[in-house]
């Protein structure tokens, strides 16, 4: 008898944490309609061994190449052509493009790109080195983390073949809304002053 009243008390136990944390998850997203994009992100960003090929973590995420705001090109081979950086509901910035392999060989993306910080260093190829400047406020945005220290951009770029290019996009803080235009960094690249759409 006390065996079956402990297991159905682990039961219950276990059920009451299964529900806390699934509510806890639904608050953390905040509710709003692009939370279904940030949580698609950060499934793609807690998998940093696995090579993402489209940078589109969410629906708003996949870049509408109608536009170019920048096209960043470095001495490195490689080329970031930035389609839109738009604003979410949530208060969030979502800066999308493409990032290409313009050398004549095989390129593995610079580890600078990753962030510098130990947390997003542990989690792999990233793009989490991304900074947004905003000269006139004079703050410097960095791209957000998850709860586990995943940073809410592309993961697992391990390398581009010559000629070849991948989606990507960058979740940041969004800046205050008189701020209309920022400068893009992304490490090893020269800067490149974007529009918020």
């Amino acid at each position: 008898m006390s065996i079956r009243h402990g297991a159905m008390t682990r039961r219950a136990v276990t059920a009451v944490l299964a529900a806390a944390a699934l509510s806890l998850s639904t608050a953390c997203g905040g509710g709003d309609s692009g939370s279904d994009d940030k949580k698609s992100s950060n499934s793609a960003s807690t998998e940093p061994g696995k090579p993402q090929e489209s940078g589109d973590g969410g629906g708003n995420t996949v870049p509408d190449k109608s536009k170019t705001l920048a096209t960043i090109s470095g001495s490195n081979g490689f080329e970031f052509t930035v389609h839109s950086a738009v604003r979410d509901e949530g208060g969030f910035l979502t800066v999308s493009g493409a990032v290409k392999n313009t050398s004549d060989k095989r390129q593995v993306p610079p580890s600078q790109w990753n962030g510098q910080e130990t947390q997003v260093k542990r989690t792999g190829r990233s793009l989490a080195g991304m900074t947004l400047i905003d000269k006139a406020g004079k703050k410097r945005y960095y791209v957000l983390r998850d709860t586990d220290g995943f940073p809410l951009t592309t993961t697992g770029m391990s390398s581009l073949d010559s000629g070849k290019s991948v989606d990507f996009f960058a979740q940041f803080p969004a800046p205050p809304n008189e701020t209309t235009t920022l400068d893009l960094q992304i490490p090893l690249m020269p800067t490149a002053t974007i529009e918020i759409s």
